[in-house]
């Protein structure tokens, strides 16, 4: 292929800096922090690998292919962000491992009580905060059955529960699960769930799911998780939820809106254990491992003129979103 330039902003080093360089020969690479990053830096860019501020991509005319870092696309996918002739390419598949552990510890969490014996921890309380329940023979609902949810799934398994997916299409029934429902379905199987657990980017079809009228169906106590998005969830809603007694505790590592307002309720609520949309990123080194070589492979695809894998289709990510 001709001399291309290529930019790299993921945190690598040693062999993960040899491993993306070596995947596309003949190229020009240059490696920043997107933290450094200015628009004459993207000046002579044709392709991206990792997150470039969306702002900054404006200042590459010569732009033909990003490849993000992250398995999210929405701040690439929103009008104006990206011309339609530049590739858009996700890291979907890197994330499983790590945002699944850290959902799933925060559905243990709450279901123990922990995030209530560390309000009691700091204010000095030597108390017991009552019934708490087990994920051993509990109906479980994963929104989202793809790497994430997958995983989820899968733990939730080997603790005992038995797990129910949701996905746009009921297909074939992954391991970990009992049985797959279409999305459609969701309201009529949420009564008999003591989890509803989310993993899902956020689309038309996804967006402000778990509302009012859905949390009302749910059995009264429910646990309500979300590593995906954070508009899944009407965020009012379960504050509402929340306070009534009808959601027993919520384990959110995303939110909606994100970061989350000074004096906002769930900062507050003792049934909400909040973190602030941590479980990806380079917290679990395996992560990083998976990006690069995702990453490295679609450098190569790209080299050989094949093509590339985890394409974004952003017509799905913008259908129904106000322009």
């Amino acid at each position: 292929m001709s001399h291309v330039n290529v930019l790299v902003v993921l945190p690598v080093t040693g062999e993960k800096h040899d491993l993306l360089a070596s995947a596309c020969p003949g190229a020009s690479f240059s490696f920043a922090s997107p933290r450094d990053l200015t628009a004459e830096d993207l000046r002579d860019v044709e392709v991206v690998v990792g997150n470039v501020p969306p702002r900054l991509l404006a200042s590459a005319p010569r732009l033909r292919w990003v490849q993000l870092g992250s398995a999210g696309a929405d701040s690439y996918v929103a009008p104006g962000v990206l011309d339609d002739s530049v590739t858009l390419t996700s890291c979907s598949g890197a994330y499983g491992q790590a945002v699944s552990e850290h959902v799933f510890a925060m559905v243990l969490a709450v279901q123990k009580k922990l995030e209530l014996y560390r309000d009691d921890q700091r204010a000095g309380a030597w108390g017991e905060e009552g019934e708490v329940s087990s994920l051993l023979g509990a109906n479980v609902l994963v929104i989202g059955t793809g790497d994430i949810g997958g995983h989820f799934g899968r733990l939730a398994t080997a603790f005992g529960a038995h797990v129910t997916g949701a996905r746009r299409k009921a297909g074939e029934c992954p391991e970990g699960f009992e049985r797959v429902v279409p999305m459609d379905r969701i309201p009529d199987v949420v009564p008999t769930m003591d989890v509803i657990a989310g993993f899902v980017p956020s689309t038309p079809e996804t967006r402000h799911l778990v509302d009012a009228d859905l949390l009302a169906r749910c059995r009264r106590g429910v646990i309500v998780a979300n590593g995906g998005r954070g508009d899944l969830i009407v965020t009012d809603d379960l504050v509402e939820a929340l306070t009534s007694g009808q959601v027993g505790a919520a384990a959110l590592d995303v939110t909606d809106p994100e970061p989350l307002p000074v004096g906002h309720p769930l900062w507050t609520l003792g049934s909400a254990l909040v973190t602030p949309h941590v479980s990806g990123f380079w917290h679990l080194p395996v992560t990083l491992d998976n990006v690069c070589a995702i990453c490295s492979d679609n450098l190569a695809r790209f080299s050989r003129g094949e093509p590339l894998g985890n394409v974004v289709e952003r017509e799905t990510h913008l259908a129904g979103r106000p322009m």
